[in-house]
């Protein structure tokens, strides 16, 4: 076997898949960076496709979907008042049961 048989490309290339297959930190470096990288490939996706979605939204002219907050300023419904019926706060029997309220009195 000469010198340059050992130096070849080949040959680091086979060395450095075998100290790899047999490195448990190479082996979970690699996989950590297969995982980071699908991850960054999906995250890629779907910033594309908001980015295109947004596109033809602004071609065809159609609104944007408000944020919640600007869509609900007060918490509430479309009137921005609350609802005048309240409902009745919930009491306990002696065994922890929920009981009715009671009905309301005829005048």
């Amino acid at each position: 076997m000469e010198l340059d048989d050992l130096l070849s490309t080949e040959t680091a290339a086979i060395a450095a898949v075998t100290a790899a297959v047999f490195s448990p930190r190479t082996r979970e470096t690699i996989r950590r960076g297969a995982v980071l990288g699908v991850a960054g490939v999906l995250k890629l996706g779907d910033v594309v496709a908001g980015a295109a979605r947004g596109a033809t939204r602004g071609v065809r002219g159609e609104e944007t979907m408000p944020t919640p907050s600007a869509a609900k300023p007060d918490g509430g419904g479309s009137s921005g008042t609350r609802s005048p019926r309240r409902s009745a706060p919930v009491t306990r029997g002696a065994r922890g049961e929920p009981t009715p309220p009671a009905p309301p009195a005829a005048l």
